[in-house]
This record gives C-alpha cells, sequence and structure tokens, in this order.
C-alpha cells in the first residue's frame, strides 16, 4: 500500500468515528509535524521567531507588506472582551452585524480539543439565542445521539453525564468534555426558564445510527403502515447496534464490503419505501416526515460505511457524501423546525473552499448551494497553544502543545495585529487585506488525533466570510475515557 493511502484510510475511520488508528479526519502540521511541547512548556506571544512589539509597542516590522497588511487589520478588526460564556456579550454586536439575518452559521475550529473555542462557542450561541433569534445549536455528531441529547435538553431525561459517555465514543469521545456538559446544561436552564420558546439540540453527521432510530422507524411503519412492517422489520433484521457505539462502528468496518453493501441496499429500501407514503395532515404528516428523516439518517450511515476504504477515490467520496449528509441533515432541520441554526464543525467541515484533498467538497459548500447568503461561514485561527487530541499512533487520549506560528503562516500574520484576540469580516475587510486573505499559506488545521505528517494550506478569504482570531488557546478538561 502507497503511503498516500496508508495515511489517508485510518483519517477516514476516525472521521467517522469508528477507530482511531492513526491520522486525524482533519490534522494539523506546520511544514512538517512538530513533536508534542510538554504541556508546562512556557509559549510567549514573542516565540517561535515573530517579529512581535517592541518594549514601546511599536511593530518591529514584517517581510514585504506584510506591515500594510497587519494595519489593516487592526483597523478593521474588533476586540473581544472575553471567551467565557458567562457575562455581558456587547463586544459580540459586530459579530452579529456580519451575521445578518443568517438562517444558518457555521462556526468553526482550528482544533477538536480547545477550551477557548468550545467556550466561545457557547458564548456566541448565546448571544445569537438572545439578540438573533436563534434556536438550535447542531454539532459534528450522529443524528441518533443528537436526538437523546435534545430530549434531555426539552424535557431533562437521562443523565448528562452517562449520556455523554454512551454517545460521545470513538472520534466523537472528543466532544465528552467539559466545555461542551456546560453548554449543554445552560440550554436545559434556558429551557427551565423560557417555556415554549425552547433551544433545541442536533446531532447532522453520519457516523452512527442508535437502535432507538430503529425502534422509531419500526414502530411508527406499525401504526402508520402496517402492511409494510413484515418487510421493514426483514430488512432491518441484524442491523441495530447491541454493542457500545464505539465497538459498534469498529466493527461494522471490519464487515466484508460486499456485506457492507447488501446493508446499504436494505437501508436504503426502507428509506425509499417509506418516503413514497403518503401520510395524512396534520400532526399525521409531521410524524411521517420525521420518521423518513430517521430512516435516512439510518440509510446514510449504511451508505457511508458500504464505500471501499482501500480505494483512494472511494474515500474521497465517502468524505464528500460525508459532508453532504451534514449539510442536507442541517438544512431538513431548518425547513422543518423553523428554527435558526448555529452549526458547530472544524474549520474544514463550515468553510467554503476545501483544504484538504480528502474533502472534495464540504459542508459549508454545500449549505450555500441550499441557503445563499443566508449560510454564512466563520472560522477561527489560533496563533499557539494547547488541545487534547488522541495519540494517531496509540489512540490514547492527551494533551498536546504547539508554539508560536511560523512566519509566513497566516496565523503569524493575524497574530501580529495589536488585539489579542478579535473578530475580522473578511468580506469587507480593506484592499490591503484582500489579496492576502485571498493567497493559499500553510495554516494550523489539527483535528480530533494528532500528530499529523500533512502540510495545510489555506487562503482565509476563500474559506470564510468571518474570522475569529485567538491569540492563545489551551486544552479542554476531558471526560471520557483515555
Amino acid at each position: 500500500m502507497k503511503r498516500r493511502k496508508a495515511v489517508i484510510i485510518p483519517s477516514v475511520l476516525l472521521s467517522l468515528g469508528a477507530v482511531a488508528v492513526a491520522t486525524p479526519a482533519v490534522g494539523g502540521a506546520m511544514d512538517r509535524s512538530p513533536a508534542p511541547v510538554p504541556a508546562s512548556a512556557d509559549l510567549s506571544k514573542t516565540s517561535g521567531g515573530l517579529s512581535g512589539t517592541s518594549a514601546a509597542g511599536h511593530r518591529t516590522g514584517g517581510v514585504g507588506d506584510a506591515g500594510a497588511v497587519v494595519d489593516a487589520i487592526e483597523r478593521s478588526a474588533h476586540t473581544l472582551r472575553s471567551t467565557e460564556p458567562e457575562g455581558g456579550l456587547r463586544d459580540l454586536d459586530a459579530l452579529g452585524r456580519m451575521v445578518g439575518d443568517a438562517e444558518v452559521v457555521g462556526l468553526g475550529e482550528a482544533t477538536h480539543g480547545s477550551r477557548e473555542f468550545f467556550r466561545m462557542k457557547h458564548r456566541v450561541f448565546r448571544y445569537l439565542v438572545e439578540e438573533k433569534g436563534f434556536r438550535t445549536f447542531s454539532l459534528e455528531l450522529p443524528w441518533s445521539s443528537g436526538l437523546r441529547l435534545n430530549d434531555y435538553v426539552l424535557n431533562g431525561e437521562g443523565d448528562l453525564r452517562k449520556m455523554a459517555d454512551e454517545e460521545f465514543q470513538g472520534a466523537y469521545r472528543i466532544w465528552n468534555n467539559q466545555d461542551y456538559l456546560d453548554l449543554v446544561e445552560w440550554m436545559r436552564d434556558h429551557n427551565r426558564r423560557h417555556p415554549g420558546d425552547e433551544v433545541q439540540f442536533m446531532g447532522n453527521d453520519m457516523g452512527y445510527a442508535g437502535p432507538e432510530l430503529y425502534e422509531e422507524v419500526t414502530d411508527r411503519v406499525a401504526r402508520a403502515y402496517p402492511r409494510l412492517l413484515e418487510r421493514v422489520t426483514e430488512l432491518y433484521r441484524g442491523l441495530a447496534p447491541t454493542t457500545d457505539a464505539g465497538t459498534y462502528g469498529a466493527e461494522y468496518l471490519e464487515l466484508p464490503l460486499a456485506e457492507r453493501q447488501e446493508r446499504a441496499e436494505r437501508t436504503g429500501e426502507v428509506y425509499e419505501l417509506l418516503r413514497r407514503q403518503r401520510p395524512g395532515s396534520g400532526a399525521d404528516r409531521g410524524e411521517h416526515l420525521w420518521t423518513v428523516q430517521h430512516a435516512r439518517a439510518i440509510h446514510q450511515l449504511a451508505e457511508g460505511y458500504s464505500l471501499d476504504i482501500t480505494d483512494e477515490t472511494q474515500v474521497a467520496e465517502m468524505m464528500r457524501l460525508r459532508d453532504q449528509v451534514m449539510a442536507e441533515n442541517v438544512a431538513w432541520w431548518r425547513r422543518h423546525t423553523g428554527d435558526r441554526v448555529l452549526l458547530s464543525a472544524h474549520n474544514t467541515h463550515v468553510a467554503y473552499d476545501s483544504f484538504d484533498a480528502r474533502y472534495p467538497k464540504t459542508q459549508g459548500a454545500f449549505l450555500r448551494d441550499v441557503f445563499g447568503g443566508d449560510y454564512v461561514s466563520v472560522g477561527f485561527s489560533f496563533h499557539h497553544g494547547a488541545f487534547k487530541a488522541f495519540g494517531t499512533g496509540d489512540d490514547v487520549m492527551r494533551t498536546y502543545r504547539v508554539g508560536a506560528a511560523k512566519p509566513g503562516s497566516n496565523e503569524h500574520t493575524l497574530d501580529e495585529a495589536r488585539q489579542e484576540d478579535y473578530v475580522l469580516d473578511l468580506r469587507t475587510a480593506p484592499r490591503p487585506v484582500r489579496a492576502w486573505l485571498d493567497t493559499p499559506r500553510v495554516t494550523w488545521n489539527i483535528g480530533a488525533g494528532w500528530p499529523d505528517p500533512e502540510t495545510y494550506r489555506s487562503a482565509p478569504g476563500r474559506a470564510h466570510d468571518v474570522l475569529i482570531h485567538l491569540d492563545e488557546v489551551e486544552a479542554t478538561e476531558y471526560l471520557g475515557k483515555p
């Protein structure tokens, strides 16, 4: 097997929430992956060869027209007061104006394990709920897992910690952190205080379909379409998980390709059977639409896993399908609930322009096809700091730290602005910044696993509408199994 293929295939397993054994779904490296720096290492803003500032606070210079770019960024950037979700939100008014009347906002992250990204998402969602009328938080998480969490958010059903342990497994276990549980608890508390005006939680990914999803479909068929029950039961026989989510995903991809393809044919038949039914009106029609969507989510899993992960062409097809599925599920939710949605995923997914060859078309690009200007992509960048990730060699969760972004990278220039943390509208940036924003440069792009041998280059202005830059990030508090 060629080295490129050896790198790509495990990354697909990881991204779909199966076995994390090598590289991340969305990884990151600067030129080549540095060795992990001990978490206790001191990384100041001026470390790592940054041109930095003098003792008097004056910039000591950059290369070429970098000074003009930085000056323009400083004039356009809006300073962020804090990344903490509590307290005042007035410094987010600028972001609110950038969002405008968007129906869906994609909010990225440059690592999958830094607390400032997660806390900032909590803070932004709180602002969008309180000031802009948003009502759903959507995560890069399986549809069925999102339904369980939403039941907790709406009705207080279940134990959140136990639910997180059960649903955040495989690659998704990175979400089992204190910051995300704090967000879910805030949503639950909001709903206690605002009956009749609830916020909701949804998962949009295809890496798992829990047993309750199969039960929802077959129970509905038994009530509404009893003539189909025998056929649907037969088609679903042996497909529902009987193990934990992580084990299920790992074992699924060990099945022979022909068997996985046969499973996809069966789930596809159920989906088509239900889609062709003609329900009544009112509540009956609403229940039918949800049942069809549940069947669709089951089929999305099977269809994704039916592709050949030893073939690079099908690997790319799988990743394209995954981002298409995540976009379709968000669009379905928006259409059928009426909620404006904050979508949380990695920068690579919420972006318009894929800077990773493994992602032929991104979730953000699919959403732009559906919503046009009513979808807004917000990316994150950071200069240095720490993150949780599992080792791509041993699958063990630990804290990693990276030093200052290198000269020539996006983050190096972005961090030269006098504001430490800020939000920048890339669509209205001054002319000196536009050409810079539209030129691909090496960028931090760190996923759920580390280290990653790949080098990534991104042009922020082609990837996102808005950018939130943070000087330093720290690792989230992970609550799951190592």
